[in-house]
């Protein structure tokens, strides 16, 4: 028997300006990728005895050198057929499309067509395309087959993706592929930036993003533009957003442009894909950690929608475990999220999106007895945080020049803790609006400008003994304290805008020049923001040698209990940092790449509290006394998807320092981490089955140690003897080793899988605090979860 197949690529082309599409009158000056060399699937022998046919449509992303660098199946022929073509599809080459003359990146449907013909049949192309026919592939077919390939006049769909340049010198993205296999993070994507260099690991057990020895109040998180106040669930085992709804994931760890503002650490810009135009799909996904539902579909040729929800199960085993070890739980912790969405097209320039989205968290138990060291400390414990935003986007091209993007978002955000007759309590509602100008006006110059409002309105309730609430301290029982009750409320206007350009003076060369302008109403007063970044290619051939470096100004404004009374303190300004950094990047084989940067972040005028009685009695105030500084590099050695094989070496090497006023000492920052170390990699073993590892050593967290103990008879327990020198004892270092595997059957009309997460595979004790006995005489590790296997199964239409 003799084997042939088609690979039939399209030829018909819309051409884009970010993602989407342009006006027809630019598509003359479009022309799609060009096969130029062709790579024979292998017949699958599952399949041989059958001698069946079989058509696999797939999607191929192609960069701008013609390399395929990702695969997707977008009519299933079964799991066999569709590991066949995607493995040969890997191998194509393509004379890269190109739009003006200039070469850029396209997505094309591609079909791969397998037909098993008698011996004495030829296997030619078809006539209609002998004349696009590709070069057959070198290697040799297997005996008695053959080979042959082509490309057809008939297209299918061609979308071509214009690679706008990056605006920062560093910015991490993350492939599909690698977000949903990445072992630990529970396929979840925004767990996956943990990995990436230059962020910390949070304390076990909570849900935090430290970026270059920032505090996480630091950096932010936007979701299409729109800032949320948390990203991840419960002890960060989930975020708030499905992996299944994200288009993209940027990553800026520092150097972020002007259109980025009120952070000094790093950035991560979430966007939501559009909801699906051709039919009706979904998914169904059950773990032991939550289950999910998301279903999607077309409303109308121009209307389409998607519905998410999700539910955590950690309630029906924590529970248990806290009961078994003596805690009366009233409620174990459970968390909610939820995402709707509505997308309207008034033309092929113009589209509206309608999307809420939320999250809430809650948490709650009963203490069978109080606190040995602190009496204060018992009773019923509850924690509970949620948000909810709902935003409306508009974006339009006037013309195959320009872009407008315009959204606004209304929001509300509580937080509640108490224990005992101790608590907190914030209720937070927020407008939301950015408007967002991209020109191109010539091909070496394009300008951004943009305007950026945010208004709060706030209550606040906060009863407990007057304490630091900056301080990750220990200060002692609180028993016996006097407490107070506050209460304030108020609102903060911060209107801001913003210009930048993106230059390309020569060859290779690329400037992003900008400004930002912010004005904040608790502070009274505008900060004024320059930041520039630089990439430049040696030659821009392969292999890509690439030079970057930046540099800008940073303002944050005090947060609100820092600011306005009766919490905070008239007067308090914004924070500052200057931001460095240099590096390059260097790409040794096609889907292997070196980065290499180091940075330097030189932070003044932080809000620091200062131990002096305030008008409201809460013995304490604030002031923009404190300076610090962030110092190190960052290694990235990346193999991109290609084939059966992905994963990444990252390793940061930092030191991060704090002094509280001038003539101070300085000490090692809370979140300072010397070494961070992640090794991960995931291997398709074939027939679906997928298998990965990843390993990660971090140095232990700083903190104060207790000297000793004093007896306090008023609270009848012992109060700690802090040592002078802050955050002079680290925990032991964290490490720890996750392996992942998958599984997946892929039907005509659907596709199931199935998968087990093991966090923590050799049972490291892990330290993740320092305990003390009654009388700080003793000290023991806090150690966090020994072990966590996720076993879950997931079905997609």
């Amino acid at each position: 028997m003799k084997l042939s197949w088609i690979a039939v690529a399209c030829a018909l082309a819309y051409p884009s300006i970010a993602v989407g599409q342009a006006n027809e009158s630019d598509t003359a000056a479009l022309v799609p990728p060009k096969l130029i060399e062709s790579a024979p699937p292998t017949y699958p022998e599952a399949k041989r005895a059958s001698g069946e046919s079989a058509s696999v449509a797939l999607t191929l992303t192609i960069d701008r050198s013609g390399q395929v660098t990702d695969v997707a199946v977008a009519e299933s022929a079964g799991a066999e057929f569709d590991e066949a073509a995607v493995e040969a599809a890997r191998a194509l080459r393509f004379e890269p499309a190109h739009k003006n003359g200039a070469a850029i990146s396209a997505k094309i449907r591609y079909l791969v067509e397998f037909k098993l013909a008698p011996p004495s049949e030829p296997v030619a192309p078809p006539a209609a395309a002998a004349a696009a026919a590709a070069p057959v592939a070198a290697a040799a077919p297997p005996a008695s087959a053959a080979a042959s390939s082509s490309a057809a006049g008939e297209a299918l769909d061609l979308e071509v993706q214009g690679e706008k340049p990056p605006r920062e010198p560093t910015k991490r993205v993350l492939a599909a592929e690698e977000i949903s296999r990445i072992p630990g993070t529970n396929g979840d994507a925004l767990r996956a930036i943990g990995n990436m260099p230059g962020v910390a690991r949070p304390p076990g057990g909570d849900g935090m993003l430290i970026v270059r020895g920032s505090s996480p109040n630091d950096s932010q998180v936007f979701v299409d533009g729109t800032n949320i106040p948390m990203v991840y669930h419960f002890g960060g085992l989930s975020s708030v957003i499905p992996s299944e709804m994200l288009e993209k994931i940027d990553f800026y760890p520092g150097n972020f442009g002007p259109q980025y503002g009120r952070a000094m650490g790093g950035v991560v810009d979430v966007g939501v894909r559009s909801p699906r135009r051709d039919h009706l799909g979904g998914l169904l996904q059950f773990d032991l950690v939550d289950g999910r539902l998301l279903i999607e579909g077309p409303i109308s040729k121009r209307t389409r929608f998607m519905l998410a929800g999700r539910r955590s199960w950690l309630d029906a085993w924590i529970g248990p475990m806290l009961k078994d070890s003596g805690v009366g739980v009233t409620k174990a912790p459970v968390y909610y999220d939820y995402q709707a969405m509505v997308e309207h097209d008034f033309s092929r320039e113009t589209t509206l999106r309608l999307f809420a989205f939320g999250a809430d968290d809650r948490f709650k138990l009963t203490l069978n007895s109080p606190d040995s060291k602190d009496p204060a400390i018992g009773g019923d414990a509850n924690q509970t945080s949620s948000f909810g935003r709902l935003q409306a986007r508009l974006e339009t091209r006037p013309s195959a020049t320009s872009r407008i993007s315009s959204q606004i978002s209304v929001g509300r955000e509580g937080q509640h803790s108490s224990i005992g007759t101790l608590g907190f309590d914030l209720t937070l509602r927020s407008i939301d609006a950015r408007s967002d100008v991209r020109v191109q006006l010539s091909k070496a110059i394009t300008a951004v400008a943009g305007i950026d409002l945010q208004y709060l309105d706030y209550d606040v309730t906060w009863k407990a003994p007057p304490a630091n609430f900056d301080s990750t301290q220990s200060t002692g029982p609180l028993f016996g304290r006097p407490s107070v009750e506050l209460k304030g409320t108020g609102d903060v206007f911060r209107p801001a805008g913003y210009a930048m350009f993106e230059l390309t003076p020569v060859a290779g060369l690329k400037l992003f020049p900008g400004v930002r302008a912010d004005y904040h109403t608790d502070t009274k007063a505008w900060t004024v923001d320059p930041r520039i970044g630089v990439r430049y290619d040696l030659h821009g051939g392969y292999p890509r040698t690439t030079l970057k470096g930046g540099v800008g100004l940073y303002h944050q404004p005090p947060q609100p209990y820092q600011s306005i009374e009766p919490f905070g303190s008239k007067g308090v300004g914004s924070e500052s940092a200057i931001h460095y950094s240099a590096g390059f990047e260097q790409e040794l084989s096609r889907p292997l790449e070196l980065s290499v940067e180091g940075f330097y972040k030189d932070l003044n005028n932080l809000v620091v509290p200062v131990a002096a009685a305030s008008s409201s009695g809460n013995g304490q105030s604030y002031q923009n006394n404190g300076s610090g500084r962030v110092y190190g590099s960052e290694f990235l050695l990346r193999y991109k998807p290609e084939g059966r094989f992905f994963g990444w070496v990252a390793y940061t090497l930092s030191r991060s320092e704090r002094r509280d006023a001038a003539g101070n000492a300085t000490y090692l920052f809370d979140y300072d981490q010397t070494h961070i170390l992640t090794a991960l990699g995931s291997y398709k073993l074939g027939r679906g089955w997928q298998a990965g590892m990843r390993f990660r050593f971090v140095s232990g967290t700083p903190y104060t140690p207790e000297l000793g103990g004093v007896m306090d008879y008023d609270a009848g327990t012992y109060a700690p003897i802090s040592s002078n020198d802050r955050n002079s004892g680290r925990t032991g270092a964290f490490h720890q080793l996750d392996l992942r595997i998958d599984k997946t059957w892929t039907f005509s009309a659907w596709k199931l899988s199935a998968y087990l997460d093991v966090q923590n595979s050799y049972l490291h004790a892990n330290p993740e605090g320092v305990s003390y006995n009654y009388n700080y005489s003793k000290s023991s590790n806090l150690t966090g979860l020994p072990f966590l296997p996720i076993i879950g199964l997931r079905g997609e239409l």
